[in-house]
């Protein structure tokens, strides 16, 4: 089945993604807060398995801005993981993700770029990806680094412990790191990464 985000059930956690989107890029109103923008990428992702969504590859191309993320911690008297509260990236850092598919046969590979700018300083990792869309996961390495100061390359060297795309594409989901989609729209995207953390991106204008 494919995503339809038009039903009444996702009505609620939608305008309150959109919301905390259009906030955060200075649009209009508040950001909601913490707790209840993680409860709604929560309502999002439960919605997602329930209706059996998928979302093709092309629906993840381009380039978004990391808005809100949440880390894991582990509760030994829970026995497992579980969510931190999440936190809204500041201003005065940028992150941002971006995906480009492969052109051949294989519309299913491509390339990640995760750039983070801080003042004159830029940081970008890329890689393969390879995203399966019966399960919406996106598996990925990054195999080279490049740093930049004021806009002049300082580093720009393969990665040590970068897998080769060739041989990238023959490894076990298992073995990579990945974002399992579960939410994906024209304005914002939400996952949850192999560690457990949520993630929420807004589309770059």
């Amino acid at each position: 089945m494919t995503a339809n985000l038009t039903s009444k059930a996702t009505f609620d956690f939608v305008s309150v993604l959109s919301q905390a989107a259009a906030a955060y890029q200075g649009q209009e109103g508040t950001t909601p807060s913490g707790e209840i923008l993680v409860n709604a990428l929560l309502q999002a992702e439960k919605s997602t398995k329930q209706e059996r969504l998928t979302y093709p590859f092309e629906s993840l191309l381009g380039k978004w801005q990391l808005c809100f993320a949440t880390g894991t911690k582990k509760v030994r008297e829970r026995g497992g993981i579980v969510l931190g509260k999440g936190l809204y990236v500041p201003k005065f850092i940028k992150i941002h993700v971006s995906f480009n598919a492969t052109l051949g046969q294989d519309s299913n590979r491509g390339e990640i770029s995760n750039q983070v700018k801080f003042g004159p300083v830029l940081l970008n990792l890329t890689g393969p990806v390879q995203y399966l869309s019966k399960k919406n996961l996106l598996a990925f390495d990054f195999n080279q680094m490049l740093i930049s100061l004021f806009g002049r390359v300082v580093y720009n060297r393969p990665m040590g412990s970068g897998i080769q795309a060739e041989d990238f594409y023959n490894q076990s989901i298992a073995k990579l790191p990945f974002f399992g989609f579960f939410l994906v729209t024209e304005d914002f995207i939400a996952a949850r990464g192999r560690a457990g953390g949520l993630a929420f991106w807004i589309r770059e204008t």
